[in-house]
């Protein structure tokens, strides 16, 4: 019998993937769960497995290709040795009959809608124009909500594709305030980039975030060799995260230390009933029950700033980000409900989302929904840095390289290891009080982790 693999649904909002490499070709066999291509999406990389055991019939995308969501790009024979009988034969004959008219009753309905669709985007423009006109009488005062309707109507009825859409939101730019370039008034990507630079050199309006670089380089081939590398995706999403992130965000920065000589006689003890679970007790697991209970005490460190609505937005449950190093850059796998679980159940997933992302098997929606992340570089080095804050969380903890120095006890100096702190936050919400109590409660859970644990 013949099946389909199309592509799954990959997450909120995302609707296709590019194609970045097949890994398989008709005639092969695979398994199920047997990874058969690798995609990118705006969220995340991830392999497109296998749903089940046969021989590959039909590659239906090739490298480089956007698909769609639920869009076919394979077809295997799961009969066996990819032989059909005359019934499946028949089956697949009828099957492709009415394939062919579904196809083409499909072809039919997708013209019509772009008659519609034109033609609607040729009426926009003269309804804009009715509006204009002057009129005798007062219009009433519209109440807020009313004005929120209208202001979402108007955003959903501008002429423009998703992809230009989703430009506008990134870069924080407001479509219903770009004029279109494109045929019946269309509103194209260059128009969104063309507004955001205007926004740069004249002011933003209140609320915006640009992100377009508008810095012309120098012609660098002047000075020598160079060579010229896409962006991929990972690189594009994160570039326009931490733009608008700075560019948005008030930061602070607080700095600490601490003690964590009893804190790494806690991790060798019990390091050995952590490994036999399968994972590897690290102060990274142990610093996320730690901050998952000081998130629970200070809520507005697990809370997120709606400024478009004066509000602050208290979150009910503790999901934490955990920045991976990969060879396509830093990804944040999110562990959830953090403060339910024990060290070692964290050690457990810490080991397998890091794994995950490493590997390209990371899911979409496995890097949303964190309120909070910690960047641990002590595994490279480094004495501190200043990590910048991943909206809509407001705040992030930098993990530097511990070291051993002399502290000043009882009136001489003992050997301690000293583990260094770096706390990032958004101060429209957080005060500097507020992040010297939350880093120096920090600090002291773990110089006495136990105490704090239980």
């Amino acid at each position: 019998m013949i099946k389909e693999i199309k592509l799954p649904e990959i997450a909120d909002n995302v609707t296709s993937a590019v194609v970045l490499e097949i890994l398989v070709s008709a005639g092969d066999k695979v398994s199920a769960d047997d990874s058969l291509a690798e995609m990118e999406s705006d969220k995340a990389s991830f392999e497109l497995p296998s749903d089940f055991d046969g021989v590959i019939k039909e590659v239906k995308v090739s490298e480089g290709d956007e698909v769609k969501v639920g869009q076919v790009m394979f077809t295997i024979d799961t009969s066996g040795e990819g032989e059909e009988s005359s019934d499946e034969k028949e089956e697949k004959k009828s099957s492709d009959e009415k394939s062919a008219e579904k196809e083409a009753s499909q072809k039919k309905k997708e013209d019509v809608e772009k008659e519609e669709k034109e033609a609607e985007d040729k009426e926009e423009p003269q309804e804009d124009e009715k509006d204009e006109k002057p009129s005798d009488e007062k219009p009433a005062e519209k109440e807020p909500a009313a004005q929120e309707v209208e202001s979402s109507k108007s955003a959903a009825h501008v002429p423009a594709s998703p992809a230009v859409r989703r430009l506008a939101r990134e870069i924080g730019v407001d479509i219903t305030q770009v004029k279109g370039t494109g045929p019946a008034d269309r509103v194209l990507e260059d128009d969104v980039k063309a507004y955001a630079k205007k926004m740069l050199q004249g002011g933003r309006p209140a609320g915006a975030t640009a992100m377009a670089d508008d810095f012309e380089l120098p012609d660098f081939s002047k000075y020598g060799e160079i060579k010229r590398e896409k962006m991929d995706t990972i690189r594009k999403i994160t570039a326009r995260a931490m733009a608008g992130s700075w560019q948005n965000v008030p930061h602070v920065f607080q700095f600490d230390k601490a003690d964590v000589t009893e804190l790494e006689k806690f991790r060798k003890d019990y390091s050995k009933y952590v490994e036999k679970q399968g994972a590897k007790l690290t102060v990274t697991a142990i610093l996320l029950k730690l901050t998952a209970v000081a998130l629970r005490k200070f809520p507005k460190f697990n809370a997120s700033v709606d400024m478009k609505n004066e509000e602050i937005i208290y979150k009910d449950y503790v999901h934490i980000g955990v920045a991976v190093d990969t060879d396509r850059g830093l990804l944040v796998p999110v562990i959830r409900d953090v403060d339910k679980k024990s060290i070692t159940e964290l050690s457990v997933e810490l080991n397998e989302m890091a794994e995950k992302a490493r590997n390209k098997k990371i899911k979409p929606d496995e890097l949303q929904g964190a309120n909070f992340t910690i960047s641990n570089l002590g595994g490279i080095g480094g004495t501190n840095f200043t990590p910048i804050v991943n909206r809509p969380a407001v705040a992030i903890l930098g993990v530097s390289r511990s070291q051993m120095e002399p502290v000043f006890i009882d009136g001489e100096f003992k050997p301690r290891m000293m583990l260094p702190l770096s706390l990032s936050y958004d101060h429209r919400l957080i005060d500097g009080a507020d992040g010297a109590r939350f880093l120096r409660w920090l600090v002291e859970a773990m110089q006495n982790p136990l105490v704090t644990m239980f």
